[in-house]
Parts: C-alpha cells; structure tokens; sequence
C-alpha cells in the first residue's frame, strides 16, 4: 500500500491510499477505489521518499480503477530505495523451482 495525493479539477488537494500492483524504472500501475483524470499530477509518498507523475490511463476493472503512472523525467523508481513486499522478483523464482526439481529428482 501506498500514500496517494493529487489536486482535483477545482484545486483541492486530494488524498488516498493505493494497492501497488506493478512497478518499474518508469511508472507504476496502482489500484485505487476511484477513477482519477489523465494527466493529473500524482505523488506516491513511500517510508523513505516519493515518486511523482502523471496519470497516463485509468481503466475500471472488477475490483477497481487501474491508474497507470508514468514517473516525471529524472524521478525513477530504485528497489534500493523501496521495495514493495509483495514484489515479485523472477529470478529467485526460478532459482527456488529449479532447487525444487533437484529436490525430487534425487
């Protein structure tokens, strides 16, 4: 979960809480309880920081408003920084599969 602020159409500072579902160099995909305009302004507060963007799609699926979030220029995501605790990371998949397989072929 993460800290969402962005302004509304009439300026107001606006305030949420996000699942992050994806995360790279560049962007982000967040789940959130309401759709929120392209090309809004975004800030993802984080324990140690913050990331800022733009709203580049917001698509509503069964359990929610995607928002896609492109960073700005020079703002980039670093798993030094933050790493989100249900990220995913594929090669100790395969390591923990392959440690598996050696397993029970012995």
């Amino acid at each position: 979960m993460v800290d969402v602020q962005w302004k509304d159409k009439a300026g107001r500072l606006r305030r949420g809480v996000a699942n992050l579902e994806d995360i790279s160099l560049s962007g982000a995909c967040l789940q959130f309880d309401q759709p929120v305009p392209l090309q809004t302004d975004m800030r993802i507060s984080y324990p140690k920081g913050q990331l800022l963007g733009k709203v580049r799609y917001c698509v509503y699926r069964e359990i929610g408003y995607f928002l896609g979030i492109e960073f700005d220029p020079g703002c980039r995501w670093s798993a030094r920084h933050f790493k989100p605790q249900h990220l995913l990371d594929p090669r100790r998949l395969v390591i923990r599969s392959v440690n598996r397989a050696t397993k029970f072929a012995n």
